[in-house]
């Protein structure tokens, strides 16, 4: 029941849903009170809607942006407060006395604060804003950007503006108890002074210096920095906060290439969601901006997405334009016939290429170039279980998904069998289950069943802890512990040693990335994963969740993976292991292999998960492993071949296309070269013989043709 209300109200918890109820019965409750009239029931109702607003805000409640929406604001919230105030001392019979006038004039000023106040933070946030925000780009040796106002003035100030009142409301409350206006009036005026202070805290950061440079000085001091840099390949990516991930996968493969890498943004919610990365990077949310910016040394331009906004540069005649997507697999996104507008497409491997060749939407199979998974380099290749070691199977189902289709996630009708087996083989295996974040987020029965199988995971860990079957290396896993302590102490003040960033203006400028922690950052993450795994026993079972470990972390330690139709399955035939798909939507075995590439090599199980047998005999016995060759063949069809690496293949591709780019700006140049020579001859050859003109095509200087 509670579930139900908090995903209708669309909030985040049972706090918030009791601090919206209580907000939304508060204000009833005040206007029940001011005509009683009472003013402790008066008092106890408003500081009710105080705090429930208030603890809203500060969560972020989707509650709070829908009241927007419908005209009930934070400032009308306020406002009715106010006004029922004032009609709680007109029932007191107070409309006679000071006091009630003291209030009305006391709201009428703090409004009339308001607008001033909003108009300087807004002016303030306007000016600060960069028309093109940059990271790892040296934009403080040219030009002088200033501190951020203080975050106090700025961060929820509509917010805090209007809490001034709170003086106010607590000095005329108690005026109104006590028969007295002195208290009442000292609290209308430290309302209206503070109010007022704040008003004026603000002017100074909207002249002098406190203003960063206009559009036109930063936009200067980029193309110089571009100038200095000279990048010779870059990604460009346009999409929404959500789609930060198409982008992020791509970090560590521009951080490796050869040529000097650029990254180009368009959208300010992508740059906040960007991972730490030592390359370059600007985001130019305006096209007018991005097409004036120089990138005359650019020869390849990378592109994760198909969106609009490439147009922009796409016009670039002098770039060599590249689609590489963010995936590789079945979708109808992999054979998007917008795909045509670039050069050319780079896919994983001959799979990618058929998949055009199959849709035939225009892409020329001359324009295609297998360049392998670059992304996939972390996941290791299967040497066999460990001697001592029983298997680990991971079970990494997707989720259900906005459709409802019953193909979508094993969870609901085979996830239960699946464990139930796994957690009773005999001989023993480890169960890892890392469900989709998202899973139950549409489907309560996904929910519940994820429920089910987490509580089947926990409930099988804890009777093996107890088998005497089971032996722990308590020391071990004691050192491991404390070697996780420290690593995570060490991270979180590495996160937070880069101080705080202030806004847009302070970040572009103080955003060149220390090299030195960035890679210590990437060498304890390592080490957090290794002391992860080993701060428990290797037999124990675990639902994993969270951001870690890793997916890719936990395909390294496991022997074998049950997985849904998802890019999860196509990434774990990179490492070669056993793998298992469900036919959740039992559409049999040959019909499902046929609509899906990347399950022709798997163990094709239905709902009952009758077929697990077949999975744990090719990891226990891998020599009698009857899909060992078909999952090799699978693997250089869907991610091409191990040599040489993903990584030289595609250095390689972006070295071949920015020589085709520099050989196509080079013929132009001669081109023009030639005809600039041809005008400038005729011209010096007409000025030759004065008073004549050189003959046209046509012309018979006088001399009749008949």
């Amino acid at each position: 029941m509670i579930s139900t209300a908090i995903r209708v109200a669309r909030v985040g918890s049972a706090a918030e849903l009791a601090a919206a109820i209580l907000m939304v019965a508060g204000f009833p409750a005040l206007m029940l009170a001011a005509l009683v009239p009472s003013v402790p029931a008066f008092a106890a109702a408003a500081a009710v809607t105080y705090l429930a607003d208030h603890y809203l805000h500060r969560k972020g409640s989707y509650l709070i942006n829908r009241l927007g929406k419908v005209r009930a604001g934070l400032s009308i919230r306020f406002l009715i407060r106010q006004l029922l105030l004032v009609l709680l001392l007109a029932r007191l019979s107070l409309a006679d006395n000071l006091i009630y006038y003291g209030a009305i004039a006391c709201f009428i000023a703090f409004y009339g604060l308001q607008a001033p106040h909003g108009a300087l933070v807004q002016l303030i946030r306007n000016r600060r804003r960069m028309p093109v925000a940059t990271r790892n780009v040296d934009l403080a040796s040219r030009i002088r950007i200033p501190d951020a106002p203080p975050r106090g003035l700025l961060h929820r100030s509509a917010e805090k503006m209007l809490h001034l009142d709170l003086v106010a409301v607590v000095g005329i409350l108690v005026a109104a108890q006590a028969k007295s206006a002195l208290i009442g009036f000292i609290g209308i005026g430290i309302t209206v002074a503070l109010a007022t202070l704040y008003v004026l805290a603000l002017v100074p950061y909207v002249r002098g210096r406190k203003i960063p440079p206009n559009a036109e000085k930063v936009l200067a001091a980029v193309d110089d920095w571009l100038a200095d840099y000279k990048p010779e390949t870059v990604l460009y990516f346009s999409g929404s906060k959500d789609s930060a991930y198409q982008v992020n996968m791509w970090l560590d493969t521009m951080e490796k290439l050869e040529s000097k890498p650029l990254i180009i943004l368009r959208e300010r919610a992508i740059l906040n969601n960007l991972a730490p990365t030592t390359v370059p990077v600007i985001c130019v949310p305006g096209g007018v901006h991005l097409m004036n910016l120089d990138l005359s040394t650019v020869r390849v331009a990378l592109y994760a997405a198909n969106v609009g906004k490439n147009i922009h540069l796409l016009r670039v005649p002098t770039i060599k334009h590249v689609f590489i997507g963010h995936g590789d697999s079945d979708k109808l996104a992999s054979v998007n016939p917008y795909s045509k507008v670039y050069d050319e497409v780079w896919t994983a491997g001959r799979a990618g290429r058929d998949r055009y060749a199959i849709a035939d939407v225009g892409v020329r199979d001359d324009d295609i170039v297998e360049v392998g998974r670059p992304q996939l380099a972390p996941i290791q290749t299967w040497q066999g279980v460990p001697e001592g070691r029983i298997p680990t199977v991971l079970y990494a189902p997707t989720w259900e998904g906005w459709d409802g289709n019953p193909g979508n996630t094993s969870v609901v009708l085979a996830g239960e069998n699946i464990v139930k087996q796994l957690v009773q083989a005999d001989p023993p295996v480890r169960v890892l289950y890392k469900p989709h974040p998202f899973t139950g987020n549409v489907s309560k029965e996904a929910g519940a069943a994820h429920q089910r199988i987490t509580a089947l995971v926990q409930k099988a860990a804890a009777e093996r802890a107890i088998n005497t079957r089971f032996i722990a290396d308590t020391a071990a896993q004691a050192q491991a512990k404390a070697e996780l302590e420290r690593i995570e102490a060490r991270l979180a003040q590495l996160s937070g040693s880069g101080g705080d960033r202030g806004d847009e203006a302070v970040a572009s400028r103080d955003g060149l990335v220390d090299t030195a922690r960035h890679e210590e950052t990437a060498r304890l993450r390592a080490e957090w994963n290794d002391a992860y795994w080993r701060s428990f026993p290797s037999w124990e079972h675990r639902v994993i969740t969270g951001a870690e470990p890793r997916l890719y972390d936990c395909f390294n330690v496991s022997d074998a993976m049950i997985s849904d139709i998802s890019s999860v399955v196509s990434d774990f035939i990179a490492s070669g292991k056993p793998y298992a798909v469900t036919d959740s939507a039992e559409v049999g075995v040959e019909e499902f292999k046929r609509n899906n590439t990347a399950v022709r090599a798997a163990v094709i199980l239905s709902n009952s998960a009758a077929e697990l047998g077949e999975l744990l005999g090719a990891v226990r016995a891998p020599d009698a492993d009857a899909l060992a060759e078909d999952r090799k063949e699978l693997k250089r069809y869907l991610l091409g071949p191990d040599e040489p690496t993903s990584l030289e293949q595609f250095n390689t591709a972006v070295a071949n296309l920015a020589l085709k780019a520099e050989t196509r700006n080079v013929g132009q140049q001669s081109r023009d070269a030639a005809a600039l020579a041809e005008a400038e001859a005729e011209a010096q050859l007409a000025d030759a013989v004065p008073g004549q003109r050189m003959p046209a095509a046509g012309d018979t200087n006088g001399v009749g043709t008949g």
